[in-house]
C-alpha cells in the first residue's frame, strides 16, 4: 500500500532536505521500491539541486497553480522520479492542493517523500494534510528542540501526529541534548541518530545526495537504517528497529 512521508520542522539548517534527498535514493536503490520525492518548500525550493535538477521545465509550483499536469511536473535522477519546485516562481499558489495532486499518482509508487518547508504557514500545512506519516527533523539543542515540540503540537492538531524523530547533526554530545530528553520532552521516540557530516557540504556541491556520493559515510549508513525500518527489512543494526513504533513498522 502506497505511503506518503512528510519531513518537518519548522526551523531552518536542520538538514531536512539533505535526509529527504538521500532517504528517497535508499528508499528506490537499495530496497527497489519506487520513489517519488517532492518539494513542498514552495518559498525556497532547492530539494532540485540536491538532485541535479537545476533547470526543471514543470515544478510543483506549475502544478499547484493549475498550469500543468502533476505527471508533467516528474524528472528522473538517481533511480527515483522527483518533482522539484521552481527557483524563481513568483504568483500565487492554493498550496493546500497538495494532497489532491498527489493523489492523482500515489496508486504508481510505494513511497512519496514529501520535503516541507520549515516556515510556520499554509506551506506546512500542505505537508501535514498530504502525508500519511511525519517525521520531525531536529538538531539536538534547546532552540530546535522547542520548535519540534511546536512541530508535533501543530500535527497533532490536524490529526496527524508525529511518527518519530530524525536526530541530525550530533556534534558534541557532551554540550547536546540526549536521546532520552528529547524522547521526554517531545513524547516521540527517536528513530534515527546522524552525526553531523562534512560529506553533507560536499555533496551538495557536487548537486547529489549523500547516499550516492559517499555510499560509506557514517551518514548513509543510518539513512539505510531508517529505511530498512521503513520498509519493515532487517536492518544491520537492531537499535535503530527498537525505536521504530510496532504499528508504524507494520
Amino acid at each position: 500500500m502506497p505511503k506518503t512521508i512528510g519531513l518537518i520542522s519548522i526551523k531552518g539548517g536542520v538538514g531536512k532536505t539533505t535526509i529527504a534527498a538521500s532517504l528517497a535514493v535508499e528508499l528506490a536503490n537499495s530496497f527497489k521500491k519506487k520513489v517519488l520525492l517532492v518539494d513542498a518548500n514552495y518559498g525556497a525550493p532547492n530539494l532540485g539541486i540536491h538532485m541535479g535538477i537545476l533547470t526543471p521545465q514543470k515544478t510543483i509550483h506549475d502544478v499547484l497553480a493549475n498550469k500543468a499536469r502533476i505527471k508533467s511536473a516528474i524528472h528522473h535522477s538517481f533511480g527515483l522520479d522527483i518533482i522539484p519546485g521552481s527557483y524563481v516562481y513568483n504568483a500565487p499558489l492554493n498550496t493546500l492542493k497538495l494532497k489532491s495532486k498527489i493523489k492523482k499518482i500515489k496508486r504508481n509508487y510505494d513511497f512519496i517523500i514529501i520535503d516541507s518547508s520549515p516556515s510556520l504557514n499554509e506551506e506546512l500545512l500542505s505537508t501535514i494534510i498530504a502525508s500519511d506519516k511525519l517525521f520531525v527533523v531536529t538538531t539536538p539543542d534547546y532552540a530546535t528542540t522547542s520548535c519540534s515540540i511546536r512541530a508535533a503540537r501543530i500535527a497533532k492538531q490536524r490529526g496527524r501526529p508525529i511518527s518519530g524523530i530524525i536526530l541530525n547533526k550530533i556534534r558534541d554530545p557532551k554540550y547536546e541534548l540526549t536521546l532520552k530528553e528529547i524522547e521526554k520532552a517531545t513524547d516521540i521516540p527517536v528513530i534515527a541518530k546522524i552525526k553531523d557530516d562534512k560529506n553533507a557540504i560536499r555533496s551538495l556541491f557536487n548537486c547529489m545526495p549523500i547516499s550516492i556520493y559517499n555510499k560509506k559515510s557514517s551518514f548513509a549508513r543510518e539513512i539505510n537504517n531508517l529505511a530498512a525500518a521503513i520498509t519493515n527489512t532487517k536492518e544491520k543494526h537492531s537499535f535503530l528497529k527498537s525505536l521504530i513504533p510496532s504499528n508504524f513498522r507494520k
